[in-house]
């Protein structure tokens, strides 16, 4: 007798993303990989955490997964279906974004009914009657009265703003939502007013998130598992408990070294890793966080390393070659 298995919700295999930039009038052009051979697999209900510097690839590798950009190679899988092969409204029905700027993403010409209610004409699902139904009954779902519906977005505070933003994610019903940094534009106080409101609505709906951010804190107040990112590629993947309680990668270790504290006899923390973000046009050789890195060895220098696994735990560091027996190639 032979058991199912069922295939994760969004599964990326070796997916990069290369671009061709020109430096200066008279420069050569010079490839700049964005994301560099990444594999993830969400499962159904499940929040990834994607986290790692600006610059890293995160909303690069968002834009992928969201049909904005072509992966220059590997692919990116639906209920184990290839996203390219998949009818795009079909698609656009299942996986929503919620993008981290509510002051830009809202269209400032439009009222809210009109921002929320835009996927259901577009879709051309129900009339106007049931249109507006619909988005009273989302608007109420993410703490906004329905006196907001013939506002506009100037006339709303930040926070609200972002609710609106996911309201016309989830007026779809979608499977997925991509969170693309959806609070690092807000007020602190804020910031977890839309967190505890995006807890509620995965226990409420089923959602499956992946979780965009370079807020450790954040991430681990809302993931169930985590993906550092470094100059393209994921450098450390594991749930998220067992992440902060013992990192493994050298960045993961400096990205929670950084993380405030409510300590007042600490000062504000300091990552060690200098100010300056490598060029991800001319990377460094070997390990690519090797000039950043305390731990380094001559090898980190010259050679990269294997992503190894074990036990749900992923890291890509020289520090564990020497322990195979515990540690496997992924």
């Amino acid at each position: 007798m032979t058991t199912e298995t069922t295939a994760p919700v969004l599964e990326l295999k070796n997916v990069s993303k290369t671009y061709t930039i020109k430096q200066g009038m008279f420069g050569e052009k010079k490839p700049l990989r964005a994301v560099n051979d990444v594999s993830l697999k969400l499962e159904r209900g499940d929040v990834l955490g994607l986290v790692g510097e600006s610059g890293c690839g995160k909303s690069t590798l968002a834009k992928i997964l969201l049909g904005l950009e072509a992966p220059t190679s590997g692919e990116v899988l639906v209920d184990g279906e290839p996203i390219g092969d998949q009818n795009r409204r079909i698609l656009a029905r299942r996986i929503q974004p919620i993008f981290q700027d509510p002051y830009s993403s809202l269209n400032p010409r439009k009222s809210i009914r009109d921002i929320i209610s835009l996927p259901l004409r577009v879709h051309k699902i129900g009339n106007s009657a049931s249109q507006e139904k619909a988005v009273r009954d989302i608007l109420d779902v993410v703490g906004l009265p329905a006196r907001v519906m013939n506002s506009y977005p100037n006339q709303m505070s930040g926070g609200q703003r972002q609710r609106v933003a996911i309201a016309r994610a989830l007026i779809m019903k979608p499977e997925i939502v991509i969170c693309d940094e959806p609070t690092s534009a807000l007020d602190v106080s804020v910031q977890s007013q839309i967190l505890n409101l995006l807890v509620e609505l995965r226990r409420e709906f089923g959602l499956t998130y992946l979780f965009i951010s370079h807020n450790l804190a954040v991430v681990e107040h809302l993931a169930t598992r985590v993906a550092v990112m470094y100059l393209g590629r994921i450098v450390e993947e594991s749930p998220v408990d067992a992440l902060f309680d013992a990192p493994r990668h050298p960045y993961t270790e400096a990205l929670l070294a950084s993380v405030l504290t409510p300590d007042p006899d600490l000062d504000v923390p300091d990552t060690h890793l200098g100010a300056a973000y490598p060029n991800p046009i001319d990377p460094p050789s070997g390990c690519h966080f090797h000039p950043r890195c305390a731990k380094a060895m001559d090898i980190c220098k010259q050679t990269a390393p294997t992503l190894l696994a074990e036990g749900g735990r992923k890291v890509e560091c020289h520090l564990y070659d020497e322990n195979r027996t515990s540690l496997q190639p992924a």
